[in-house]
């Protein structure tokens, strides 16, 4: 058998052992799911479409323009998704480099020397000139390999695209939870713009019933009690006020920031008639929530991604095999540089194992194995608070539906007693302050009516963030990775590669 064939022979041996993947294969942390959600039940019943799905521009269903104009601002120049964004592209380079060890590494050199040397010592090597001195130039190419015997390196490639997609639903999240903040801070101020309004009016009112009063006391047919009262009651609609008008001016610098715009450079008029839309949120199943929430797979990737590094781990109690080559040519002339009898080569393996490492590998296979069980306990804690989070939001939308409805009805009651003393007022059997005292009232169910209509509202948006956002793991900001939330794939491509 000549050299080349052992030498064949040997290549095939290692690439046959290269099939083998040390480490265990990864399988989905299990986790209890519920058949239903436990507050879901009137909302189904009440959703026009229960089969739907939110669209990934899930802001759309509010229908209002400017909404959307910040929210699509806020995810191309808020910072926090930029960084996520450059996190991303980090995690995918990473990815590049590990894959990279899979292969030879090839280097080129020339190079050139002159020297002198003693000529008494006698050089051996070179052509050596008048006064001792020596020219050489060599020109090589070099190549090593490195085998992945034991799969260290294919676990590490698994683990850092699972890194990868981890970092992918954490953009989708940051994506998610910037368009929600948005959204919410935009509805917040709707909501004060409203209570402004009905606040003014109402300091208007009060203003007149002091009037009034005081002209009753001057009169003698009100008392110092009476007037008193008037008094507080006017100053507490303009304290409440100023509360208002605090949080209107803080929920538009809020939107400023998150659109990526300082607060000095930005405004919104407001809108005290504006209305509020009744989007048609679908209710998704329990199980789908673990494919829909970024968060959730993005706990499942990281679970994934150290699991992986269990094997990588393990692959250090096996001997490591690099495959190296190099030849080229060394002359003491450029000319006679690339002729047959300057060549130069050498060729051999190296294989190295780790004898004694004092208990090193070991502890670092508990650390890795550690790892996954505390990652796992966090993607299973995180599917908790998920499902804990829908059935809040499904709570807080169910009773202030109802509260916005009750609120609805004394509106309307307080309105047709209004209308009543309107009535009496022109047929001369009621007063003006009678009037004004159920002006006031009136305006007060107003604004409780349009407060529960906003926090209705908000928290819509809020039930939107719990239920994904329209997120299924292919809608992201700069990637394009396989569906994360299902890791049947992934299970798929471990099992080929095991041993």
């Amino acid at each position: 058998m000549n050299k080349l064939t052992k030498r064949s022979g040997a290549l095939a041996a290692a690439l046959l052992l290269a099939a083998c993947t040390i480490g265990p294969d990864y399988h989905q942390p299990k986790v209890e799911l519920p058949t239903s959600f436990k507050e879901g039940a009137n909302w189904q019943r009440s959703a026009a479409n229960p089969q739907g799905a939110l669209a990934s521009q899930w802001w759309l269903v509010f229908n209002d323009p400017q909404l959307t104009q910040f929210v699509e601002q806020s995810l191309k120049a808020n910072q926090s998704i930029v960084a996520a964004e450059a996190a991303y592209r980090f995690a995918q380079a990473e990815v590049d480099a590990d894959r990279s060890s899979l292969f030879p590494t090839v280097t080129a050199d020339i190079s050139g020397s002159r020297s002198k040397t003693n000529s008494a010592s006698g050089s051996t090597i070179g052509a050596i000139g008048s006064g001792g001195i020596r020219n050489s130039t060599t020109a090589s190419l070099a190549a090593s390999w490195e085998p992945d015997l034991w799969g260290g390196i294919r676990r590490q490639i698994e683990s850092g695209k699972a890194n990868l997609q981890s970092t992918d639903a954490q953009l989708a999240g940051e994506r998610l939870s910037i368009a929600a903040s948005v959204a919410t801070d935009y509805l917040a101020l709707r909501q004060d713009d409203i209570d402004v309004d009905l606040l003014e009016k109402q300091q208007r009112v009060d203003a007149r019933l002091l009037e009034l009063t005081r002209a009753s006391y001057r009169q003698g047919t009100a008392s110092n009690d009476d007037l008193l009262l008037a008094e507080d009651t006017l100053e507490s609609v303009i304290a409440n006020l100023q509360t208002s008008k605090i949080a209107r001016e803080q929920e538009e610098h809020a939107i400023a920031v998150l659109t990526g715009v300082p607060p000095a450079n930005f405004s919104i008029a407001p809108q005290p008639s504006y209305t509020y839309a009744t989007p048609d949120i679908p209710l998704v199943i329990p199980s789908v929530l673990l494919e829909r929430r970024p968060d959730v797979v993005a706990a499942e990737r990281t679970a994934a991604s150290a699991n992986a590094l269990i094997g990588v781990a393990k692959a250090a109690f096996f001997p490591t095999l690099n495959l190296s080559a190099q030849g080229g040519f060394e002359a003491n002339t450029l000319a006679h540089l690339f002729t047959l009898p300057s060549r130069v080569w050498t060729l051999g393996p190296d294989l190295a194992a780790t004898v004694l490492d004092g208990g090193a590998r070991t502890a670092a296979v508990h650390e890795a194995e550690a790892t996954y069980d505390e990652d796992a306990a966090n993607y299973r804690q995180t599917v908790l608070t998920a499902f804990e989070n829908v059935e809040d939001s499904l709570s807080s939308v169910n009773h202030l539906n109802d509260q916005a409805r009750a609120f609805h009805n004394v509106y309307q009651r307080n309105l047709l007693l209004f209308n009543s003393e309107q009535a009496q007022l022109s047929a001369g059997t009621a007063s003006e302050q009678n009037l004004l005292t159920q002006q006031l009232t009136l305006l007060t169910a107003e604004q409780g009516q349009r407060d529960a209509q906003g926090q209705v509202a908000q928290n819509e948006v809020l039930l939107i963030k719990n239920l994904g956002g329209g997120w299924t793991g292919e809608q992201t900001g700069v990637g394009s990775v396989a569906n994360v939330g299902t890791t049947a794939d992934t299970q798929a491509a471990s099992a080929s590669t095991a041993k």
